[in-house]
């Protein structure tokens, strides 16, 4: 693979023209496909195989025209102190309301009068209007959102206290704010990683190019595949995070081997034959995370991971082409200025910003340049030597620093956040606080029963229902024009989120028997986050598994692979227990902007193992194939670890600086689903890069030594060889005669060779 890539990278920077001219054409294409496709919808939800589904399927088909999956909305009011809805003045203004709602939209499909379905409270201070609507909460049209917040307004106008919740206000939050953000640091860290511009600016560059591509024809498909407008997000923060990694590791390498001596067509060529090679394995491994969310058997996720997996595949092809191609028009110039004038006097610190390099004068003077690097250790050397002499110490404190942290995950409870999660400035939160005060918290979350069947049974189902613990309030069943089947809806006692509401679900489907299906916004909430639950060992299962064979693949050890899987298991857990310190138990929450706990939303794992694994192994792929490189070439076991991070630490920690901050851009947001998941990923980046890769990967690497690399003879003749490491390619351009004399070339099985 080695060779076949210098021969791709090379041919890159010398058809540069008609590279760059590809890209940009295929930017182009993409960008009119998107501008002239039909807007994306929200994608339809489906999870096929759960009760709550095909109680909704049931709706369809018995409801015609029911707009059972549709948005609803509440509008709740409060009579001003000493005054009751039932007023006349204040009924007259809520029959407005309601006279308003009706005629506002065409994508209404029902509107109750609180007066006639009993939406009134005990002590007639709070009534609420419920609004249906034929289209889901994404599908709902500006004039349609607009004619719901100025009906609200208007009543609001005549003194009363009027909020508005449910899902017809819900928009798809906003996330430009931390993307620009991420951008912003990702260049302050690029500059002062390369102390170049140009440098910084090509890994930004490509970057944006392939997110544009790759979001530009997701929403060129979108109608035609039923991609939902979620799709594009997943792509753009996953496409970014890849992007600018990828395209780190090609620059680094080529400055590398530019003050090594190469001409610049040459150092192009080893970047994308040596570093290339770690970067199409650590984009395999993002490809298997993302195409495996398929385990969980909800097309939508599916979708996205597929889209989001295509991503990823344009930031690699970029990679490997697009850089080499920008690389041959900046050629010298990606090195800073005094790096520049550095490598044209001949001295050693040539690299400038990598390090202490080898001296570009006379390229044959080894022994020299293994002084020079020796008598100016950068960063990364001191630190591996420094877990080099303390590796049991190092393994101890960051194993059981994690372990520490991982300890709230034991206390894991997994849900959907409602609106009682919003911050209490959002009407959707206070709409929810005057119904939960009105009419009990139950209220935000009625359930919807299905009962297939005649009166009777719907009768005798109500009944049964009526005596569980946890009702609130059973209406009575309303059946469909055949007769043959009926809706009854169910108040639960407890907030729509709570484990009691949960219980609740789970006792009316066992006590009324097969014929009667329980939906509604919180059973579906429900039955999704059980799916998510079920699924996640699969998944870990089918990643990991996948990853460990593609890993052992890459370094030809069984012992390696296997460190990596159970460092990254170490680190997600930890940040699982983060997030559940914060947003389930309330540790530091006012420092983070967590106005109510509650259960951790059911996605988190799953998403946190597909987009923080593909990242770990990233980092995990370009500091370890250095050092095995090293390794092969004729370094002992602790040299080899030395060299890695003179080489690799300085741009994994840049590439890890940059993820964190793309993450952490989303913790200001307002909605605690998003903020969520930008703690998590932002907090299992830190982990996985600064405690597993940087110190638990070269102290287990330290006390296994030898070991480590470490492959059965039969296993050798089984695997692929891929020639991750260039021994072909040294082999090739004749770099073998420069090779150190391997002092452990004789010892038995000291390597299996690739």
């Amino acid at each position: 693979m080695a060779t076949f890539l210098y021969k791709l990278g090379r041919f890159a920077f010398r058809r540069r023209h008609a590279v760059t001219l590809l890209w940009v054409a295929l930017l182009a294409l993409a960008g009119a496909g998107a501008a002239t496709a039909p807007a994306p919808t929200s994608g339809s939800f489906s999870m096929p195989g759960t009760e709550a589904q095909r109680a909704f399927d049931l709706l369809e088909e018995r409801f015609p025209g029911g707009s059972a999956d549709g948005a609803t909305a509440r509008v709740v009011f409060k009579a001003p102190g000493g005054q009751k809805m039932t007023d006349p003045a204040n009924k007259a203004r809520v029959d407005k309301a309601v006279a308003d709602l009706r005629a506002g939209s065409d994508q209404v499909a029902s509107v109750t009068d609180p007066y006639t379905a009993q939406a009134v409270s005990r002590d007639g201070a709070t009534a609420y209007i419920h609004v249906t609507y034929k289209a889901n909460g994404m599908e709902l049209t500006d004039a349609t959102r607009d004619a719901l917040t100025k009906t609200g307004e208007e009543a609001r106008d005549g003194g009363l206290t009027v909020e508005i919740g449910g899902d017809a206000l819900q928009a798809m939050p906003e996330t430009g704010t931390g993307e620009i953000i991420g951008v912003v640091v990702a260049g302050i860290v690029l500059v002062v990683t390369f102390g170049s511009l140009v440098a910084a600016g090509l890994p930004l560059l490509t970057a944006i190019v392939g997110v544009g591509i790759g979001v530009a024809s997701i929403t060129a498909l979108a109608s035609a595949l039923d991609l939902g407008t979620t799709t594009g997000t997943l792509a753009t923060m996953i496409g970014l995070a890849v992007g600018i990694d990828y395209a780190l590791f090609i620059v680094s390498r080529y400055r590398a081997e530019l003050a090594e001596g190469r001409d610049p067509e040459d150092a192009a060529g080893r970047a994308v034959g040596t570093a290339g090679s770690a970067v199409v394995f650590a984009g395999l491994t993002v490809v298997i995370a993302l195409v495996g969310l398929a385990v969980v058997n909800i097309p939508m996720l599916t979708k996205m991971g597929v889209a989001a997996a295509g991503t990823v595949a344009i930031a690699v092809l970029i990679a490997l082409t697009f850089i080499p191609a920008l690389l041959g028009y900046s050629g010298r110039r990606i090195l800073g200025r005094k790096a520049r004038k550095a490598l044209a006097e001949g001295r050693s610190d040539a690299a400038g910003s990598e390090g202490a390099a080898k001296a570009a004068a006379d390229p044959g003077k080894k022994g020299g340049d293994r002084e020079a690097a020796e008598a100016a250790p950068n960063g990364g050397t001191r630190w591996a030597r420094f877990v080099l002499r303390r590796p049991i110490a190092v393994l101890l404190v960051g194993v059981v620093g994690l372990g520490a942290l991982a300890v709230p995950a034991a206390s894991l409870e997994m849900g959907l956040p409602d609106d009682g999660a919003q911050p209490t400035s959002t009407t959707q939160r206070r709409a929810y606080d005057l119904l939960s005060e009105g009419f009990g918290p139950g209220s935000n979350g009625p359930l919807m029963v299905v009962v297939d069947g005649d009166g009777d049974a719907a009768a005798k189902a109500a009944g049964t229902i009526r005596k569980l613990d946890g009702v609130a309030a059973v209406t009575p069943p309303m059946p469909n024009k055949a007769g043959d089947t009926a809706m009854i809806t169910v108040v639960p006692k407890d907030r729509p989120s709570s484990t009691a509401t949960e219980d609740l679900v789970h006792d009316i489907r066992e006590r009324t028997g097969d014929d009667v299906l329980v939906t509604g916004q919180t059973a579906m909430n429900i039955d999704f986050s059980q799916k998510m639950n079920d699924a996640l060992l699969p998944y870990l299962a089918l990643v990991v598994g996948l990853a460990f064979l593609l890993l052992m693949v890459v370094f030809r050890s069984v012992l390696v692979p296997l460190k990596a899987a159970l460092g990254f298991l170490l680190s997600v857990v930890a940040a699982l227990g983060a997030v559940v310190a914060v947003f389930q138990w309330g540790w530091l929450g006012s420092v983070f902007g967590v106005e109510q706990t509650g259960p951790i939303m059911s996605m988190m794992p799953i998403f946190m193992v597909g987009v923080v694994f593909g990242l770990a192994m990233d980092y995990e792929v370009f500091l370890v194939t250095r050092m095995r490189e090293a390794y092969v070439h004729g370094e002992r076991p602790g040299e080899a670890i030395v060299t890695g991070f003179r080489h690799g630490a300085r741009v994994v920690t840049a590439a890890a600086v940059i993820m964190i901050a793309v993450f952490a851009g989303f913790i200001g947001a307002s909605e605690q689903m998003v903020k969520m998941i930008g703690f998590g990923l932002a907090a299992a980046v830190l982990f996985d890069a600064f405690v597993v890769r940087m110190a638990i990967v070269p102290a287990v690497l330290a006390l296994l030594g030898h070991k480590a690399w470490w492959l059965p003879r039969w296993l050798d003749r089984v695997l692929p060889n891929v020639d991750v490491e260039g021994e072909g390619l040294r082999r090739q351009l004749g770099d073998d005669a420069d090779r150190p004399a391997d002092p452990d070339a004789d010892r038995p099985n000291r390597l299996v060779r690739v």
